[in-house]
């Protein structure tokens, strides 16, 4: 499957993936981007693809989500979910929310 992305705009029949601040320097400062739907691999994939060093910062060096990264498809945290296998369809939001540690 061939996975495109909007930057920027919202596309019809594309999945929205909310971008944190802190790792919007890699997306232009865009705050939300559009890509097809597929499984939450294929959308870190195409993130990957448009905007490199986001999938680095998304998955390790093993292909799993990293620890201090949450991943949510609609509201479901994905750990619950099928992790990256997780499908993800049309006109569903991926947030991406960076683990908080504080003491």
């Amino acid at each position: 499957m061939s996975l495109g992305i909007y930057a920027g705009s919202i596309a019809a029949m594309a999945v929205t993936v909310r971008i944190p601040t802190t790792m919007r320097p890699l997306t232009g400062g865009d705050k939300q981007v559009s890509v097809e739907p597929g499984t939450l691999a294929d959308v870190v994939a195409a993130l990957e693809a448009a905007h490199p060093g986001l999938g680095d910062r998304l998955v390790d060096e093993d292909g799993a989500l990293r620890k201090f990264v949450n991943v949510f498809v609609d509201d479901d945290d994905v750990r619950y979910l099928d992790g990256l296998d997780t499908k993800v369809d049309d006109g569903i939001t991926v947030s991406i929310i960076p683990a908080v540690a504080g003491g």
